[in-house]
């Protein structure tokens, strides 16, 4: 088992659902290379949510599928396995057995005034238990590893608030046990707007193909797709996401793969056509995405290798969730069995 990052470095976690085939530039840009940075300075921990997955009915080889789909994506978008914890919810039994502790301490009500839950009704998802309870799996998920940053972003923020609640309630009523998390907030420069609707966020489940940048495009599609991104009329190449949010978007892209600063590309592109700005942003995608596929293409062909990754993972993450959940137990008055839980 890989040396762990010492003890001393405060800790991190976040998840992803195994909801698509293939991730898009939003989730490379806005997460993973966030993730990559974090791992550099704190004790990391990265899980795809399978779970969070059945509150949407799958067909059951597609969420396997996908779920190793996404564990290979966080590795060839740069988390090290050697340094974080690489994993599955499912494999860690202790998400669900505190999530339910967490379910006995959250009023109703609470639950209720849950935005995301009422949003994607609303738009005709199924209004299962399952997504109702989906906020007090997801602070089981968080608590577990009483972490002291959680890489959220705006979607998000409600669900890490009633975590914290649900953490500062417990220690109020049990002593101190859990660690009430502080959210990391991911940078702004990250928000990847969609390239046909550049006044939306590139999403997977709302964004058409054409505005869609997914990681696993072949380099020629990605920047057909970027040659047809909307502009505007206005030839100016400058960032004003309110008045020329398709040329800002197209910026944000650039600066965040190229590192270089919104202010030094808008001055290079002076007197420049937008035609000149996409193929350049098309160069520095198709350079940070040609490496993330020859790593997928590795790790897809040697499912074993990326099981063992997923298991050593799970193990290193049942080290900390079970030491959580038995001073749960023990705080609520669950009898231990003889052997201990």
């Amino acid at each position: 088992m890989p040396e762990h990052t010492p003890a001393t470095q405060p800790r991190s976690l976040s998840g992803m659902q195994p909801t698509s085939d293939s991730l898009h530039l939003g989730n490379y840009i806005g997460a993973l290379i966030n993730w990559v940075e974090l791992q550099e300075r704190t004790d990391a921990f990265y899980f795809v949510a399978d779970l969070h997955a059945q509150t949407v009915p799958t067909d059951p080889e597609v969420i396997r599928r996908r779920t190793r789909i996404t564990a290979a994506q966080f590795i060839a978008g740069g988390v090290d396995p050697e340094r974080s914890a690489v994993f599955c919810q499912s494999h860690v039994r202790e998400h669900t057995e505190v999530a339910w502790i967490l379910s006995c301490q959250t009023a109703f009500g609470e639950m209720n005034r849950m935005t995301q839950f009422k949003d994607k009704t609303a738009k005709g998802q199924n209004a299962n238990v399952g997504l109702f309870y989906y906020p007090i799996l997801m602070a089981s998920d968080i608590l577990l590893y009483r972490p002291e940053y959680v890489p959220v972003g705006d979607d998000q923020r409600q669900h890490l608030e009633i975590t914290r609640d649900l953490a500062t309630r417990f220690n109020t009523r049990f002593g101190e046990t859990f660690v009430v998390p502080e959210p990391y907030i991911l940078k702004e420069s990250a928000r990847i707007m969609d390239l046909q609707e550049p006044a939306q966020k590139m999403s997977g489940s709302t964004s058409s193909d054409k505005g869609l940048l997914l990681l696993s495009d072949e380099p020629s599609r990605l920047a057909k797709k970027l040659r047809s991104a909307v502009t505007d009329t206005d030839a100016e190449i400058r960032f004003d996401p309110e008045a020329k949010p398709g040329v800002s978007n197209l910026l944000t892209i650039h600066s965040a793969l190229s590192r270089r600063p919104v202010d030094e590309l808008v001055a290079e592109y002076a007197g420049r056509g937008y035609g000149d700005l996409k193929k350049d942003v098309a160069e520095v995608v198709v350079a940070a995405v040609e490496p993330f596929q020859v790593r997928m293409a590795e790790l897809m062909d040697d499912p074993a290798e990326l099981d063992r990754i997923l298991a050593t993972g799970a193990e290193r993450a049942t080290e900390v969730a079970s030491q959580t959940r038995n001073a749960v137990y023990d705080a609520v008055g669950v009898l231990p069995p003889a052997g201990g839980f």
